[in-house]
């Protein structure tokens, strides 16, 4: 996959995860959690960049992808900290793949930019 539909790919999965996260994951106090539309966030934002990466702008693609670096720790650190397997616990794990995904495949296009520059 290359890096710019890993990007798309990345985003969308980031604001399904952050709606299903506000509107379908129940809180203590039945309240709904603000803090659950970051992946959303994350996503839109993502969304918006997408235009930079896909031209290959190469201040953009790395922005996008020290963000995704950021946002999977901050993912896999939730994930850990949620105990039960319940719906936030899945939400963390998908977002965790996606941007693994998504680094994969910035990274894979950051090594054969740096082929391509050298031959």
């Amino acid at each position: 996959m290359k890096a710019p539909q890993a990007n798309l790919l990345n985003a969308i999965v980031l604001i399904v995860a952050g709606i299903i996260g506000y509107f379908f994951t129940p809180t203590l106090t039945g309240a709904k959690a603000p803090t659950a539309l970051i992946p959303a966030a994350f996503g839109l934002l993502f969304l918006i960049l997408h235009k930079g990466v896909a031209t290959s702008n190469k201040i953009i693609s790395h922005i996008v992808v020290v963000l995704t670096a950021v946002f999977l720790f901050m993912c896999a650190k939730k994930f850990f900290e949620t105990a039960d397997w319940g719906p936030k616990k899945y939400i963390f794990l998908a977002c965790i793949v996606s941007n693994v995904l998504a680094l994969i495949a910035f990274i894979g296009s950051f090594i054969d930019a740096r082929k391509n520059k050298t031959t």
